[in-house]
């Protein structure tokens, strides 16, 4: 009865705006009826409270509310918007929260334990992946392993895939499966641990992980051994790779072998020696994001029980490393059309969608521009009497025009170090053309040869079942609770 007596009242209050919006100037706004609409359809929504048959958790390396924003109007100018208009398949997903990234020691994380938080249900020690709050940073003897949602999926006889464009035992990716107390033993450890590669391998025997794709082949195979893509650099006689297929997994090296491959076996596709490409220098013949997103749901969709998909668009954290906003943006458009393609292969009736970043980046927009101002290029000033920005560039104090993107630190710093030792230097002249060079290093404050990680919150963008209980601001490791309750019914 209360509920029936409240949406009534959301109706009557909604009738009720309606005829108060039609004796108001701004009734006939485009802005004014597309939000009047966009309430109404949220006022006659009900929460999903299905059981999530399947889970997909997006984790963008580096992508912070900063850097969406970047994404979204560089995606939107690319299809010939101003760009500010343009949403992200996320961004109209119907439950967001904010996320705090924070880690046991660290304000300022990094990703093997915020990643690691969203696969386990609490925070971790900075460097260390999947091990309980006594472990310290390099010591093996402290390693107390975590049960992650992965193993659980798997228990339930959910298949279980991790997909990266980062090497498959980077940081974030080797969340879903590895537990370890440093994320760089990726291919070697000291005695008594077992490194990344091999847990993976590992994992896929014991059938918990049933595809993994990304790149980083050289940890697989011992130093020296020639491989598809590269040459393996471990220091033991171990070749992973020939022990995976030993055990009835297909390997996979490029677009087409992944295409071939029966998605009713494991599989392990490794497409790179190292990181894959960028999007913006991704040769032919190597898989996108989307292809290899494709590959994972193809592979796990038959499954009855569900499953559970990881998916990394690791590289848009490398270019903000690198400063180069470009890059960011064009791994983050990537991102979103692997994203569209997971939600158009799958039901939101019973597939929970989670959208976050496990970090944010030292990145900065500056102002005051005009829109449709390219967001990567220089700043156009506004234009009076017009939607679109004026023909003039915006100067600084110095009589400089500056870029849109800029970052606290890195590689673009405008200060350089000098022959005694010191550092000094002042912002160079720039032309539009040079600012969005796709190889153009964004200017910078401190020196640093890697750009650093912020500490400040992200976004999470949600559908599908018990997506509603996403809200307000949220320590990281929730996530893994609201995906137990969702796949599992428990808040324990």
């Amino acid at each position: 009865m209360f509920r029936r007596t409240l949406m009534s009242s959301l109706a009557i209050a909604l009738c009720a705006t309606t005829a108060i919006a039609q004796d108001i100037p701004q009734s006939e706004s485009d802005y004014f009826t597309a939000g009047q609409a966009l309430i109404a359809a949220r006022a006659d929504s009900q929460p999903n409270t299905n059981t999530a048959k399947n889970v997909i958790l997006f984790v963008v390396d580096g992508m912070g509310v900063s850097t969406n924003y970047g994404i979204r109007l560089y995606d939107g100018q690319q299809q010939g918007l101003l760009g500010e208009e343009h949403n992200l398949p996320h961004d109209t997903y119907p439950n967001s929260a904010i996320i705090k990234t924070y880690n046991i020691n660290a304000q300022t994380p990094d990703s093997a334990p915020t990643a690691g938080a969203m696969n386990s249900g609490v925070k971790q020690v900075f460097n260390t992946i999947n091990l309980d709050e006594t472990a310290i940073h390099d010591d093996c003897s402290s390693e107390v392993p975590l049960r992650l949602f992965s193993e659980m999926a798997s228990d339930a006889g959910k298949s279980v895939g991790v997909v990266s464009t980062a090497r498959i035992t980077h940081a974030t990716g080797a969340a879903v499966y590895a537990k370890t107390a440093n994320r760089n033993w990726e291919n070697q450890a000291p005695e008594g641990c077992t490194d990344i590669a091999t847990q993976l391998v590992d994992q896929l025997e014991a059938g918990v992980i049933d595809i993994a794709l990304g790149g980083g082949a050289r940890s697989f195979a011992p130093e020296g051994t020639t491989l598809e893509v590269g040459t393996g650099n471990r220091s033991d006689d171990v070749n992973l790779v020939e022990r995976a297929t030993g055990f009835g997994a297909q390997y996979v090296f490029d677009a087409e072998t992944l295409a071939a491959a029966d998605r009713t076996q494991p599989i392990l596709g490794l497409f790179t020696n190292s990181d894959m490409s960028y999007e913006h220098d991704r040769p032919e013949g190597e898989p996108s994001i989307a292809d290899m997103t494709r590959a994972a749901i193809e592979a796990m969709e038959s499954n009855e029980d569900g499953f559970y998909l990881m998916v990394e668009p690791g590289r848009v954290d490398h270019a903000s490393h690198g400063g180069n906003a470009h890059r960011t943006f064009t791994d983050g458009v990537a991102f979103a059309e692997a994203l569209a393609l997971a939600d158009e292969m799958t039901d939101d009736e019973d597939t929970l969608i989670i959208v976050t970043g496990d970090h944010e980046h030292a990145i900065v927009f500056n102002g005051y521009c005009g829109r449709g101002t390219p967001i990567t290029g220089l700043c156009y000033d506004v234009a009076a009497g017009q939607v679109e920005h004026s023909d003039e560039l915006a100067l600084a104090a110095d009589g400089l025009p500056y870029t849109v993107v800029g970052f606290g630190n890195g590689a673009g710093s405008i200060l350089v170090e000098q022959e005694d030792g010191t550092y000094s230097g002042s912002r160079p002249e720039l032309t539009q053309e040079e600012a969005q060079d796709p190889d153009y290093l964004q200017q910078a404050l401190i020196p640093a040869s890697s750009e650093s990680h912020s500490g400040v919150d992200v976004g999470l963008w949600s559908k599908g079942p018990w997506s509603h209980l996403f809200g307000g601001t949220m320590d990281q490791e929730t996530i893994f609770h609201v995906m137990n309750y969702a796949a599992f019914g428990s808040a324990e």
